[in-house]
């Protein structure tokens, strides 16, 4: 069964302010959908593994998802 995970955290870029974040994923663990995240930010950003700071990954009920596109593939 595929879950809803939500990860939270920051990106240290080389300047100024760490970016904060808040993603949603769907992944069968956790680690996947951390994977996912590191992927993505690293394709986006440029950044490096050890420059994002997770602070929290948490398993979600499909009712509590926000991101209107994960909203829409979990529930078709």
């Amino acid at each position: 069964m595929v879950k809803i995970y939500r990860i939270s955290g920051k990106i240290f870029l080389k300047k100024g302010e760490p970016i904060i974040f808040r993603k949603e994923y769907k992944a069968l663990k956790p680690e996947h959908a951390l994977e996912i995240l590191y992927s993505e930010f690293g394709g986006r950003y440029k950044v490096k593994r050890s420059r994002i700071k997770i602070l929290n990954i948490e398993e979600i009920r499909l009712e509590d998802v926000t991101d209107p596109i994960l909203k829409k593939l979990v529930t078709a």
